[in-house]
């Protein structure tokens, strides 16, 4: 997973609130489970004007001109700024692998849905919670500023762009420290291998039995 340590990106403005992960991706997308692939099928009803299929070309798709991913100023955009409530539905881990391989290596909402949110720090994206209020200065700012670019300085926790005050947020200190050292769950685990073996071979000389040996 890669490293989430200080990051300058482009903000896309999507306001909408209660996206689900239907909408970030939807369900006939689920078959593979590759992690890789989805970006193009990101948001697919409502970034083109057919019934989009596993397999697709998309450059050949008809866009939707009216949504904001499909303007040219928020092309290659990096931070996702969005409303309350983003990634409910269902559980599904595609939601953030879609909106990685798009290219998102961060979100700013006033709230997420707890599956989704954790699932986002698996996947080396980070979600940021900020006030309502704070969220709504950062669309108006957005709109005004097209292009607009922001910093996130996941160590000092702040966020901070050219016509921004600084802003801080809050994070679970193990969630920090996972995208700071770019680990997964498997990754974190592995780091701990040697007391694993030490402990599976002490375990094995208690009970023998359980590992298909004699007692």
């Amino acid at each position: 997973m890669k490293k989430f340590k200080k990051f300058t990106g482009l903000v896309v403005p999507l306001d909408r609130v209660n996206v689900d992960t239907d909408a970030i991706i939807p369900k006939q997308f689920l078959k593979s489970i590759k992690r890789t692939g989805f970006g193009a099928y990101l948001f697919d009803e409502w970034r083109y004007l057919d019934h989009g299929e596993p397999g697709m070309d998309c450059t050949q798709r008809p866009i939707n001109p009216d949504f904001v991913l499909n303007r040219p100023e928020y092309r290659n955009a990096s931070i996702l700024l969005t409303r309350s409530n983003f990634g409910c539905g269902s559980s599904r881990e595609h939601a953030p692998w879609a909106l990685l391989d798009y290219g998102f290596r961060a979100i700013i909402a006033p709230s997420f849905a707890d599956i989704f949110y954790n699932n986002c720090f698996k996947n080396g994206i980070l979600p940021v919670i900020l006030d309502e209020a704070v969220v709504s200065g950062l669309f108006r700012k957005a709109r005004v500023v097209l292009g607009s670019k922001l910093t996130i300085d996941l160590k000092a926790q702040t966020i901070t762009g050219p016509h921004e005050n600084m802003i801080g947020f809050d994070i679970d200190p193990s969630h920090k420290q996972s995208l700071l050292q770019g680990l997964d769950d498997i990754a974190a685990t592995l780091m701990h291998s040697k007391q694993i073996r030490m402990y599976e071979e002490d375990r094995r000389k208690e009970a023998p039995w359980l590992f298909g040996e004699p007692a």
